[in-house]
């Protein structure tokens, strides 16, 4: 290891370290911090098995992770691309894929997963960019993109793309029925995963949201009705009869903003 390497290296270390305090109230001294903090040895072993997997040493790598894993309780895949001044907060059941990608200054809490939900090679983890905050149990699934200094609650299960800023909470789960798969070969995966018990992380992205279908229905209902009673009210008018001209209020956009999908999500 040259001399600027070796620098470069505990330079990120100092960092590793005094990022600890400036999130983490309970760090007292810089030595405690190094000895009993799992989750910045977790991050200084991935550094180490990171170099080595892209040095084609990926057996090597693929230990030193798993070594690290029985160490901390972490598991961080050697592939994954991880930024300065990232901080797993406890860290017990934290899980880190392989297309993980994670900017600088992020947090974790215990138990989170940086899972994918496909078997196709490429990118199929998500990406958390800079400042991005994850609460414990949270899971964030599929190759998705957490923007810029957002917030993930706790326990929550995300599976869309999150704005830059923004917060999301809560569980996403519904019952649902499996959306028609119109690829044969993706067929064929979930055929043979169905025969072997195994859908990764039981979510597939492509599931319908039945509370999105059953909005969209109701205002398809309510939009049909509302042309109907327009023309029974002219009618009514053109035979002399008065009426009331007034409408129901429009339906506020911010209304049903936590329930719309964008375009290119829908089935």
């Amino acid at each position: 290891m040259n001399t600027k390497t070796r620098e470069g290296l505990f330079c990120r270390i100092r960092e590793d370290i005094d990022s600890v305090f400036d999130r983490d109230p309970a760090a007292r001294t810089r030595l405690e911090v190094f000895l009993n903090y799992p989750g910045l040895h977790a991050a200084l072993a991935h550094r180490w098995a990171h170099r080595l997997w892209h040095a084609n040493w990926k057996g090597l790598a693929r230990f030193i992770s798993t070594l690290s894993r029985f160490w901390t309780g972490i598991e961080i895949h050697p592939g994954a691309k991880i930024g300065r001044r990232f901080f797993i907060d406890h860290g017990m059941g934290v899980v880190i894929g392989e297309t993980a990608e994670i900017g600088d200054d992020v947090t974790l809490y215990h138990g989170v997963t940086l899972g994918g939900t496909s078997w196709d090679g490429g990118k199929r983890h998500p990406t958390l960019e800079d400042g991005v905050v994850v609460g414990a149990g949270a899971q964030v699934l599929g190759p998705i993109t957490i923007g810029r200094g957002a917030k993930v609650g706790s326990n929550a299960v995300v599976v869309k793309a999150v704005p830059a800023e923004a917060t999301v909470v809560g569980p996403a789960a519904r019952i649902i029925l499996p959306a028609a798969c119109k690829d044969a070969q993706e067929q064929a995966r979930r055929d043979f995963a169905e025969r072997i018990g195994f859908p990764a992380y039981a979510a597939q992205p492509d599931l319908p949201d039945p509370v999105l279908a059953a909005m969209r229905d109701l205002l398809d209902h309510m939009q049909a009705a509302e042309a109907r009673m327009d023309r029974m009210c002219a009618d009514l008018r053109e035979a002399g009869i008065e009426v009331c001209n007034k409408r129901a209020g429009a339906i506020r956009a911010e209304t049903l903003a936590t329930v719309q999908e964008d375009e290119s999500g829908r089935g």
